[in-house]
């Protein structure tokens, strides 16, 4: 199985250096460290293991290293930086997991985009060598772009004279989009193998500054400090230690203390379930010791939230189903919503829970299978885990009590503050105003419902759900599909 458990220790293909308010990561890919057999990285390509890395990475200078405003990324290999996706690599590997790769490593660029606009943590690319492919488009999800001026380093995006297919993550795209490029240069760029080096990638725009090879480290520097220079992060002892999650794996599926996945493949489906807190201890403003902050119920379920559907995308892909579920006291998840609306604005790590969140939904709503939000007795989908529902393709919610458990209270999901602002999706907007595009009256006459218990026939009514069966259609709508 394919995990995305890693830490700077255990890196092959990256190496963190700290010297704040700067920090460093430098690609130094080994070559016969591919995460499958059969090919080599050469010239500092990378497969998924490079990217898992790298993401780890992003993580761990968001909630562990408050004290850097500036990460700059640079190649550890002479006259190359990146040279992109591995080519043997994608040419051994299925349709299905080509995408995902696609799709991961997009989402961990735009992590790094995230910490640029949102937690004061510029990130800056120092290009000591030719940037093609991809490893450009990794350069161009950074702020700035530095290319050393040696008459050999280039710029490039080769798929289309080479390939003949279009740049996969995101390229084209942050080029004109983020950039400003001009669309017709951007165009002769993407037809040009070799690239473009020099005062002339300076003036298209494709980098912003080219600095003699004598000069480079200094001017990085500089410039790596000019970028942290006003940023609002808070010292080093503020740092929040990612710890390592407790997966445990059983028959059938996978678990951790929050949160536990049950596999079915003969019905294709994945059952996600989310378990809230034990209790409201540990939901006051401030989210307690430093030491124990890991654990933090809001920021533990995210993590564990995440590492589970990157472990279901990579590994059962012939699963189409993911079929999400909580458990627990909607009091503790409404408890913890006022704890992330109270410190968003003034606790940065508050804020980079809120942020993480954010990330995780969007990962949610990208997966590719259907997804279906089951709400029940005895389930929380309240504020920020109501955004699981409002993320899934479908969510129906059980009209009555539960047969089997008739002491469990009916059904209910209650809209908090959470829900009207904190997690935009990739358009901007929330999911409620997504939900009801055009319907802002409507939008404005739910956030008059916050904190509301809202059951079955009204969640329905109020559009909160697809459809509210009773117990007898339950079981054969719904249940029924599951267990054929």
């Amino acid at each position: 199985m394919i995990t995305f458990d890693t830490s700077p220790d255990r890196y092959r293909h990256w190496k963190l250096t700290l010297e704040p308010p700067v920090a460093t990561l430098t690609l130094d890919v080994d070559e016969d460290g591919g995460l499958s057999p059969g090919y080599q990285l050469t010239l500092n390509s990378y497969d998924l293991g490079v990217d898992i890395e790298l993401y780890d990475a992003v993580q761990r200078l968001r909630f562990e290293h408050p004290e850097v405003g500036a990460v700059v990324v640079t190649g550890g290999k002479d006259k190359v930086f990146c040279t992109g996706a591995n080519i043997r690599m994608l040419a051994q590997t299925p349709h299905a997991a080509k995408v995902n790769f696609s799709k991961f490593t997009n989402e961990t660029r735009c992590a790094i985009e995230d910490a640029s606009a949102n937690s004061g943590q510029r990130w800056l690319t120092a290009l000591n060598g030719t940037a093609s492919g991809d490893g450009y488009e990794l350069a161009l999800a950074t702020d700035e772009i530095l290319l050393v001026d040696d008459g050999s380093s280039a710029v490039s995006l080769p798929e289309v004279p080479l390939l003949d297919s279009l740049p996969g993550m995101g390229g084209r795209t942050r080029l004109v989009d983020k950039r400003r490029v001009r669309p017709d240069l951007a165009d002769v760029f993407a037809t040009l193998f070799e690239g473009v080096r020099g005062e002339r990638a300076l003036n298209w725009g494709l980098v912003d500054a080219v600095v003699p090879p004598g000069r480079f480290s200094e001017v990085v520097r500089e410039r790596a400090l000019a970028a942290a220079g006003d940023s609002p992060r808070p010292p080093a002892d503020e740092g929040v230690r990612l710890t390592p999650l407790q997966r445990e794996e059983f028959e059938g599926g996978f678990a951790y203390p929050n949160l536990r996945v049950e596999l079915d493949e003969e019905a294709a489906t994945a059952t996600v379930t989310l378990v809230g807190p034990a209790s409201l201890d540990c939901f006051a403003p401030e989210p307690g010791p430093q030491r124990l902050r890991a654990t933090w119920w809001p920021l533990a379920a995210c993590r564990e939230l995440d590492d589970a559907l990157l472990l279901l995308r990579t590994n059962w892909p012939e699963l189409d189903t993911l079929v999400l579920r909580t458990e627990g006291d909607p009091l503790a998840i409404a408890s913890a919503d006022v704890a992330l609306l109270t410190g968003y604005e003034n606790d940065w790590f508050v804020r980079e829970v809120v942020l993480y969140w954010k990330r995780t939904l969007k990962r949610l709503e990208v997966t590719s299978r259907s997804v279906i939000a089951l709400i029940e007795p005895g389930s929380c989908f309240v504020g920020s885990l109501l955004e699981l529902a409002l993320a899934a393709d479908r969510a129906y919610m059980l009209d009555g009590t539960d047969p089997d458990r008739p002491d469990t209270p009916p059904a209910q999901v209650v809209l908090t503050g959470m829900n009207f602002g904190p997690y935009p999706r990739s358009n901007g907007l929330t999911r409620l105003q997504n939900r009801f595009l055009g319907g802002d009256a409507h939008v404005e006459a739910l956030a008059k419902r916050v904190g509301d218990l809202i059951k079955a026939a009204e969640a329905a009514e109020l559009g909160l759900v697809t459809g509210a069966p009773d117990h007898i259609d339950w079981e054969d709508a719904i249940l029924g599909r599951f267990n054929a």
